[in-house]
């Protein structure tokens, strides 16, 4: 297992060098300039905006700019944001925790309904369950995040005046009541996630579960006399949750996009919605170091996900 490990993170380098070398050319290539504020700005001598360009190097080529960039990465030194004139690490680190949480409770809840709905509906093919799950599940990934969301805005914000539709960062409360008031204000972010995920894997879940249902191990266990609920958990559900693994781990790239449209939604104070107020402001060092955590978010998700396969399936063998 360890020597397994080493070589998919081996094989990782490269992938994230190649995506921050794609990243780096298409910022460096894209109209607009970071400094365009200061241009405009008749305070500013045109001799400290020359020296300001000339000690972050953005009249460089683009080759050197890029290495310089990736040296001082690999050091640790993310760079300072060109807006707000903080290190870009620690920008992160202050938004990344909330997005994390959102996502991770968006997931588990997706879980959570995709896999005893998915499995439930397949043993009992083409019933009434069976149907109205299906009709569910494509209404609930036919609705986009941002009209899901508004809808719950909506009516639990406006018409009920249940819940809170925007996310606060500083709580006056403390306690139990400081937790009671987090929970509240992230509902509706992760039920939208969570349920737009939850609808597509659902389908994924039933098809999965029908393929292996039909296999020849599974009408031994029921010759047996297995009990049905042993046969379904211990012979079904464990075979079916491979290609469910690879597809949770293949979207995670979907997820982490619709994260960003939630958290402009709810306006949660994530890595998504500094995303966006970087990429509106034309802040290259935020813009970089952001995009290059997702990238490493969903290579470390696949990587979990090869190994949860030896875990599900023992046939695998990690050499």
């Amino acid at each position: 297992m360890l020597h397994y490990l080493i070589r998919r993170l081996m094989i990782a380098i490269p992938s994230l060098l190649g995506i921050s070398v794609i990243l780096f050319t298409v910022l460096a290539l894209a109209p607009g300039d970071p400094f365009e504020e200061l241009a405009t700005n008749p305070a500013v001598p045109p001799d400290v905006r020359a020296h300001l360009r000339a000690s972050l190097g953005l009249d460089d080529p683009i080759h050197l700019r890029y290495i310089s960039w990736l040296t001082a990465m690999l050091r640790g030194e993310w760079g300072f944001s060109f807006v707000s004139r903080i290190p870009v690490e620690q920008l992160i680190l202050q938004r990344l925790p909330t997005t994390v949480a959102v996502i991770g409770a968006s997931q588990i809840l997706a879980l959570a309904i995709a896999l005893p709905v998915g499995v439930y509906a397949a043993t009992r093919p083409y019933s009434i369950f069976d149907q109205i799950a299906n009709t569910l599940a494509f209404v609930g990934f036919s609705l986009p995040t941002f009209f899901t969301g508004l809808l719950l805005i909506l009516l639990f914000s406006i018409q009920l005046d249940w819940l809170p539709f925007v996310f606060r960062t500083s709580i006056e409360a403390t306690g139990w009541r400081w937790w009671w008031e987090m929970v509240r204000q992230s509902i509706m972010p992760v039920a939208v996630l969570g349920l737009f995920q939850g609808a597509a894997w659902t389908r994924f879940v039933r098809s999965a579960v029908l393929d292996v249902v039909r296999l020849d191990h599974v009408t031994t266990a029921r010759s047996k006399g297995l009990p049905e609920s042993r046969v379904t958990m211990r012979h079904v559900v464990r075979n079916a949750m491979i290609p469910v693994v690879t597809l949770v781990a293949l979207q995670m790239p979907a997820v982490f996009g619709g994260a960003i449209v939630t958290e402009q939604i709810f306006r949660v104070p994530g890595i998504g919605s500094l995303l966006i107020s970087a990429i509106l402001a034309n802040d290259t060092p935020v813009i970089m170091a952001v995009t290059f955590v997702f990238a490493g978010l969903v290579i470390f998700f696949n990587l979990l996900a090869d190994v949860l396969y030896g875990w599900l399936d023992p046939r695998i063998s990690y050499r």
